[in-house]
């Protein structure tokens, strides 16, 4: 998860996530991936807290905006609706790199730390999500169904994205595996 914006950071990022993958996340260091992108350690701390934040910053921005998506549609909206517009705005802040959310993702499946900061802002994207639902009068059971919901939709289509030997949108992905699971809980 995350949005790679053009920016000053691009360096450190594209410094780290070359690292990352030729050494191991572990055998990085920060010195290193500043050397790397041709900044010192305290430029690399002025955008970043530590090196695991390098593959998470932009998890605050994508909740926003996943919140503001949500917002933006009718009080009358139903839960799951809107969450898939919410999933819509995902998709569109990750979706438009593909090579670069498989080495993020790979990066992230090779350490259990990673893997488990990333479970901790997917977590956190769910109580958000299921916070707001409740605010727009969402029962508490429905809330937190429809948020789970959207964090496992994103998962699985995220997923066969990154992993997919075609060329596919992950748009259209999130919408197909949204369909399917609509499908089998209308026990199709």
């Amino acid at each position: 998860m995350g949005r790679w914006k053009p920016g000053a950071g691009d360096r450190l990022r594209e410094a780290a996530l070359s690292l990352y993958l030729e050494r191991g996340f572990e055998q990085t260091m920060v010195a290193d991936i500043a050397e790397r992108a041709g900044v010192t350690a305290r430029t690399f701390f002025r955008y970043f807290a530590d090196k695991r934040e390098v593959l998470f910053a932009d998890s605050s921005a994508l909740e926003e905006e996943a919140l503001a998506a949500l917002d933006a549609t009718p009080a009358t909206t139903s839960a799951l609706d809107g969450v898939a517009a919410v999933l819509e705005t995902v998709a569109q802040m990750v979706g438009d790199d593909r090579e670069l959310a498989r080495q993020r993702q790979t990066v992230i499946m090779a350490n259990a730390d990673l893997r488990e900061r990333e479970l901790i802002k997917l977590t956190s994207l769910s109580a958000a999500l299921a916070d707001r639902l409740r605010q727009r009068g969402i029962a508490d059971i429905e809330a937190g169904l429809a948020a789970e919901t959207g964090i496992v939709v994103f998962r699985v289509a995220f997923s066969r994205w990154v992993t997919a030997t075609e060329d596919l949108v992950l748009q259209d992905i999130m919408r197909e595996t949204l369909d399917r699971l609509r499908a089998m809980a209308a026990g199709g």
